[in-house]
């Protein structure tokens, strides 16, 4: 039996999502994907466009990574 088109990608089914407010950052950004590792591009990308952050430091990226919750 095939998966439920919501559940490709996840043996849960659940996606993965992080909002800018859980890492300490006014801002109401939410994004979402299928993994931690798409999220945490997504996140990337929105840090730079939108926060004029050229890159991540370590200390940052562990917090993010942590904040990310299954939908």
């Amino acid at each position: 039996m095939a998966a439920p088109l919501w559940a490709v990608g996840r043996k849960d089914g659940r996606m993965k999502t992080l909002a800018c407010r859980d890492v300490g950052v006014a801002c109401d950004w939410v994004g979402k994907g299928k993994t931690v590792d798409e999220v945490m591009a997504k996140a990337k990308e929105h840090a730079k466009k939108e926060h004029g952050m050229t890159e991540i430091p370590p200390d940052m990226a562990a917090k993010v990574k942590a904040a990310i919750k299954d939908e």
